[in-house]
């Protein structure tokens, strides 16, 4: 599920931005079904204009029924009434999705045969500190096995000591749900903290959801400013 708004606060219309020769949405909806890991691959949307994008080059959308705060909401009212078990979410401005990152967090429910983790994510690191302290870009940090303990867009860990290591990682926008975790956060009220940060899976933690982050290499760009925009035309180069 590609969860596609046409209205950002930092990039209107974003989405339907070209991208060599593309729309970025369009870039993104086939990136992630040429991946063919998916049984069906859908854009959710509240946009006449980026669901007729989608449907007029053979691609499938849905149509949202109701006004929605979030990816996720939108997501769990589309899949309410499918038999799926497994919902991969990946953000619309998304357009280097790739297989490698994905299988990844597909993979995490593979290895979880007692179904104790709720969600899986991606992670990459980053060492610029310009991107660390950036709020455009969501951080995270985990416990020993993984799992996320919280996301914000201040740098996390704060650096009071330098030396002692610590690494920085970059929360990437995909996410892989139970559809149950789904179906809960769309009934679970928005709570401060992540009502503060404007960062969704805060909820999940909220709530006591287990989120297991996986760490991958591959960072493409993600479209949040037209200087975003700018880089992905030259890396798509």
């Amino acid at each position: 599920m590609i969860p596609a708004r046409y209205s950002a606060s930092r990039f209107p219309a974003k989405l339907m931005q070209d991208l060599a020769g593309k729309t970025v949405i369009l870039r993104t909806y086939e990136a992630t079904v040429a991946t063919q890991l998916f049984d069906d691959v859908y854009v959710v949307t509240d946009s006449d204009i980026i669901y007729n994008e989608i449907v007029s080059h053979g691609g499938k959308a849905i149509m949202s029924q109701k006004e929605h705060q979030s990816g996720s909401d939108r997501i769990a009212e589309a899949v309410a009434d499918l038999d799926v078990d497994i919902v991969v979410n990946v953000q619309g401005d998304e357009p280097f999705t790739e297989r490698a990152s994905l299988q990844k967090v597909i993979e995490v429910f593979k290895e979880d045969p007692n179904k104790d983790i709720d969600l899986a994510s991606l992670m990459v690191e980053i060492k610029d500190w310009d991107e660390i302290s950036n709020p455009n870009t969501v951080k995270v940090i985990v416990d020993q096995q993984n799992f996320a303990l919280y996301f914000s867009r201040s740098p996390i860990p704060y650096p009071r000591d330098k030396e002692a290591g610590a690494r920085y990682f970059k929360h990437k926008g995909i996410y892989a749900f139970r559809k149950q975790a789904l179906l809960d956060f769309y009934e679970l009220p928005m709570q401060f903290l992540e009502a503060t940060e404007k960062i969704e899976c805060i909820r999940y933690l909220e709530y006591g959801k287990k989120i297991k982050m996986v760490e991958t290499n591959v960072e493409g760009v993600e479209i949040d400013t037209p200087e975003d925009l700018e880089r992905a035309k030259q890396l798509w180069k």
